[in-house]
């Protein structure tokens, strides 16, 4: 498969939805909204979920299937206030000792006018340093399309599992295109110079676990997914509960050092494209 084939798989509007994972893995849900400080951005959905019997926090960028749904959260980009909600929900993990559970699918940030003068940027890199010293488990799935500082800002975590045809990236195919050579129309050459697909980054070490999906097509069979997804946060999450904070804290600021120069996609030769 091509990369871009992944890049239009993990965008297909009949892919599973933040909120058809927390139903299908967890039990219990109970939504919590608002940032306490300016308002509610259902691009960010989130809040307390039991995992075989253990409370948890789980959120992730949601994303609607029509356009009414889709034009309500920005179609999975979120603005300040669902950065500074999943942020409040974190800190309130932390608190209580629950394990953190995000899903990450987003093209970006929200990169509206008024999401500049509400601290896009400032949200985003608080997220960033917090999420780094979190004295619980993090755990991070991408689902679809990650894209830029705007899936990491969910994305610091202990352990990162990539679904089979989701990808994750510095920014979309379209725009490294746009910035290298000048021609969006190029974005197909730049997924395979950008090596963004989950396999490649499971081989390069950046993805912790490559969850299966159904030949047939996730949607047609969810239940191969979510039972991966449930098995591997079982395992992992019984290792992290065990270890003492600071050393949980230790481990990831470890793990996030070694990414130093894997991060940088190849260049191609100049006048390559």
């Amino acid at each position: 498969m091509k990369a871009y084939d992944s890049v239009l798989m993990a965008r297909a509007k009949d892919r599973p939805r933040v909120g058809d994972y927390i139903d299908a893995i967890f039990t219990d849900f109970f939504e919590l909204r608002g940032d306490h400080l300016m308002g509610e951005d259902p691009a960010i959905y989130g809040g307390i979920a039991l995992f075989d019997g253990r409370p948890v926090t789980v959120l992730g960028h949601r994303k609607g299937r029509e356009l009414k749904e889709n034009l309500a959260c920005h179609f999975g980009m979120p603005e300040p206030e669902g950065y500074r909600k999943a942020l409040r929900l974190m800190k309130e993990a932390e608190k209580f000792g629950r394990p953190v559970i995000t899903f990450i699918d987003t093209p970006g940030a929200y990169p509206g006018k008024e999401a500049e003068e509400h601290g896009i940027s400032d949200a985003i890199a608080e997220n960033l340093a917090e999420m780094s010293t979190l004295r619980v488990p993090i755990i991070s799935v991408v689902t679809g399309e990650g894209s830029s500082g705007g899936a990491l800002a969910i994305g610091v975590a202990d352990r990162m599992y990539m679904l089979e045809h989701a990808v994750y990236s510095v920014l979309s195919p379209e725009g490294f295109a746009s910035i290298l050579w000048k021609d969006s129309s190029l974005a197909p050459r730049a997924a395979e110079v950008m090596h963004m697909t989950a396999p490649e980054l499971y081989c390069e070490g950046l993805a912790d676990r490559l969850i299966p999906e159904s030949p047939a097509g996730i949607e047609k069979d969810f239940t191969v997914t979510t039972n991966a997804i449930a098995e591997a946060i079982r395992d992992d999450l019984k290792e992290l509960m065990a270890l003492p904070a600071d050393e949980l804290v230790d481990a990831r600021y470890e793990k996030y050092r070694h990414f130093e120069g894997k991060m940088a996609p190849a260049t191609p030769e100049e006048g390559e494209a």
